[in-house]
This record gives C-alpha cells, structure tokens and sequence, in this order.
C-alpha cells in the first residue's frame, strides 16, 4: 500500500499545491469587525485555560492560539489557510517563481531523483548536469529512502552555500560528485517551440508573476523566426493556476479587446468583479507586460487558429483562461474535463502597516468568490468539459483517475448552480489506474506510456495539430462529461 500513495503522489501533490497557491491580487478589503458571539468565545478561552494548566506537558500558548487560528480556516474549505511565517515564504515563493536552489525540474525514478531539466542559466545548467540523470546523494546522503519532497529541502539552502550531488549518468554508464553553490532560482512557467512547420506549441505550467512577461517574449522569438505561423496549441495540461491577473493577460493575448474574461460574485463588493480583455484589469503596476508584443504579432495572435489543451489537472488560472477562449468561440478545448476551481481565494497580511509582498509575520489567503465563465457557468466541482474528448495515449486514458480534483478534497465549495450527482464507479477506476501506473512504473524510462508534454511522443499535441490542420481526430471512446459531485454537509 505504501508503494501505491507514493506512485499517486507523484501525479497528485503537484496539482494540489498549485491549486492551493492561486491567489486574486485585488486589495482585501478589511471593513467593520462581525458581531462577536461572546458565549462561543467564553468557551474557547475556557478551552484554553484549561490546556495551559492540566495538560501533561507544558505548551506554548502562541502555538496553541495559532494552532486555533488555522484550524478556524482550514474549516472552512481546501483553499482558505493560515500562513505562518514559514508558510508565507513558501507561498511567497510558489508564486513568485523564486526560490534558493541548484535549478532543476525534477520527478522520481527508482527510488533516486530524476533530473527532467535544469532550468536554463541556473547553477545546475551551468554545471553540466542533463536531462535523464539521477542524483544518487546529496551531500553524501544516499537519496534512496528519502521523499521527493525531503530530497528538494535538502538541495534548497541559503544563497552562496554549497551542495554536493553525487549524479549517476546512465547514458555514460558513470557516477561523479559536483558541488553546486546555490542561487535565487526563478522557474520558468512557459515553454514555446515550433511542432512541425507552421505550427507552434505554447506551455503554461503555472500563472506566476513572470509568467505574461516571459510568454510575450518567447512568442514574440517564436513569430520573428516563424512569421506565417497557421495554427498554435496552448498546452495547459496540469498547469495549477496562480495569479488571476496573469490568467486575464494571457487571455486578452489571444481574445478582442474588452470582451469579458471572467467575472466573480462573493459577499463584499470588492469580492464582485468582472475582468475584461484591457491592460486595466492585468496591468499590475500600470505597465502592460504584452507591450513586449510587437503590434503585428499582437494582431496575429488575435486571429491564428488556436487549439487548448486541458486535463483533469488543469485548474484554477488555468480554467478561467481556458473557460474564456471556450465561451467566446476562440478556440477549441482538447482533452478531459479540467479540476474544478471555480473560486478565488484573497491574500491579506495580518498586519495591516504591510503588504503581502513583504508581510513580516503572518497572513491569511481566504476564498472571497465563485468566479464564473463569461456566459455565466460556475466551473466550481465540476470543470470545464473539453470540445473535444481526447485521451492521454492512443490507448486511452490510463492514469487520468489518479489525478486529484476539486471534488476529491475534503469541504470543498459546491458551484451554487443546481444539485450535484455522486460519481459511484471514481474509485473503482482509481484502483484500475493504480495498478497499471505501478506495472508502468517496472519499465525502462524510453518504455513508458507517459511521455513528456510537447515530445513527438506527446499523443494529445499530435491530436491538437490534427485539430489545426481539419484533420480527424482520434475522439475518445470512454470518456463522458463528469457531473458535479455530491457534497457531504
């Protein structure tokens, strides 16, 4: 059993935590204080006197007042978390795009780290290492036995301390150390390249603050070395989300002017908001970071055809940006129906002399809204349904039942629209995928049915291309549209 939650944290965790990270930048607004309910908080102190003086070891009662504080939140739904001051920064960093590291995208193989790709510029880019090879110690610690979250903790550090990864490089059949002095890593959220003539390919990993500036800079190379572009495929597969901002930029690249992106509905009137396809509503420091668009690729981007590519691990930014090209019929939806986040979550420093971005102690991210499509759906539990089912392989969609959807978690919010239906027959398939996940695993690497998105092996890009060029398409034969699953009060 143990061997099974790790294969499945490895296709979940990712989701997860990005969903946990999308955050709306509108200011939070603070108001009147609610009417205290007295007796209720009668109770709590009597709680709390009565730990502080029977309890068998002593406590400290920060700890315990914090502790009330996040489980009060966590109450609540999935999204809404109290950040400590040690939350905060990772949180910090999870949006941002940065962090102290050597610079590797990474996954697990075999027990050891495996390298995907160093990211470019970043100390382990710069010291050689290569896609394909495993980290076998680090610091001399062997990696076997070690999560993937524990190995990433250890190579992450102070900047300008050293690390020592011992690689194994199967290609040369080699194991040699290198020392790494870590640096301010910013993780690069957008892949671009040209598929096949004429036809390009655009990755969204995650909306971070970077994410606009660097999509408009590698599109913008993309159409200076291939102007007559016929078609571009927006690959938001397991892309988690992020910053709203990021999501109503990106879809205004590919949208007309000041049509609506996505609007929201919540109990303030800061939580009721509609954003439109105008630098107003993304221009986050009153800079338009789609400047970096010269204006006749500006223009061409609002007419290429345009197919997007969506998966159950395509949630939050993600769906608001897929949800608006979907309604205003500016692009096809290729895929499986998308998580179901349909609701935005505020940042606010709990101390109010200071911003988010330089909080000194701790915050609160609370979900403030439902956000709805721009004909009005709430995606809230249930997704976006693609235009076209397609699977993940030509054998079908074989592991998309492990993916972790909003649905899944524990309290999540209902849409608001209509009554939810339970999905009886989930985790029969959530057994069935586990099982062929782990055969899948037993294989050599080149082996397996799980190629790396934009790879000529990707089955869904060559499928999307297809799309492009009015070519049939191979339509899946299993997958129907999920219904909104029921929520346990």
């Amino acid at each position: 059993m143990g061997q099974k939650l790790k294969v499945v944290g490895l296709l979940s965790a990712g989701v997860l935590a990005g969903a946990l990270a999308s955050i709306s930048l509108q200011t939070a607004a603070r108001g009147a204080l609610a009417p205290l309910p007295l007796e209720e908080l009668q109770q709590l102190a009597a709680v709390f006197s009565m730990i502080k003086t029977n309890y068998v070891d002593p406590v400290d009662e920060k700890k315990l007042i914090t502790d009330a504080i996040a489980g009060m939140v966590a109450g609540l739904d999935p999204h809404s978390v109290y950040l400590d001051q040690k939350a905060l920064k990772d949180f910090n960093e999870g949006t941002t795009g940065k962090f102290v590291g050597v610079g590797i995208e990474i996954s697990q193989e075999d027990g050891y780290i495996k390298i995907v790709s160093p990211i470019e510029d970043s100390p382990a880019f710069k010291a050689g290492l290569k896609p394909g090879d495993l980290i076998v110690k680090i610091d001399n610690t062997p990696v076997k036995g070690l999560t993937l979250n524990e190995g990433v903790k250890r190579m992450r550090g102070e900047p300008n301390t050293q690390v020592l990864l011992s690689i194994y490089r199967k290609n040369e059949n080699r194991t040699f150390d290198v020392t790494i002095t870590r640096e301010v890593i910013k993780t690069q959220s957008v892949k671009v390249r040209l598929v096949e003539p004429g036809y390009g390919w655009v990755r969204l990993s995650q909306f971070q603050e970077r994410t606009v500036a660097d999509f408009a800079r590698k599109v913008e190379d993309l159409y200076k070395q291939h102007p007559k572009l016929k078609g571009l495929v927006l690959d938001l597969r397991n892309d988690p989300g992020g910053y709203l901002d990021a999501a109503v930029a990106i879809s205004s690249a590919f949208l007309p002017d000041n049509v609506t992106v996505v609007s929201a509905n919540g109990q303030l009137a800061e939580s009721k908001f509609t954003y439109k396809a105008a630098p107003q509503f993304y221009a986050r420091h009153g800079d338009d970071p789609l400047d970096q668009l010269d204006p006749i690729t500006r223009k061409a981007l609002k007419k290429v055809p345009l197919v997007v590519l969506v998966n159950e691990g395509s949630a939050s930014a993600s769906e608001i940006v897929a949800g608006a090209l979907q309604d205003h019929q500016r692009a096809k939806l290729l895929g499986s129906q998308t998580f179901g986040k349909g609701s935005v979550q505020t940042a606010v420093c709990l101390d109010p002399a200071f911003r988010m971005d330089n909080c000194p102690t701790a915050a609160l991210k609370l979900t403030t809204s439902r956000y709805y499509t721009p004909s009005g759906k709430s995606i809230q539990a249930k997704g976006i349904v693609p235009d076209v089912m397609v699977d993940e392989t030509e054998q079908g969609n074989l592991f998309a039942a492990l993916s972790t959807r909003e649905a899944d978690l524990e309290k999540h919010l209902a849409s608001g629209q209509g009554a939810e239906v339970k999905d009886v027959a989930r985790e029969k398939e959530r057994e069935e995928a586990r099982k062929r996940l782990e055969e899948e695993m037993k294989k050599p690497a080149d082996e397996r049915k799980l190629p790396e998105y934009g790879s000529d092996k990707d089955f869904q890009l060559q499928q999307a291309i297809l799309q492009l060029k009015g070519l049939p398409v191979m339509v899946s034969k299993t997958q129907v549209e999920r219904a909104e699953e029921k929520k346990d009060n």
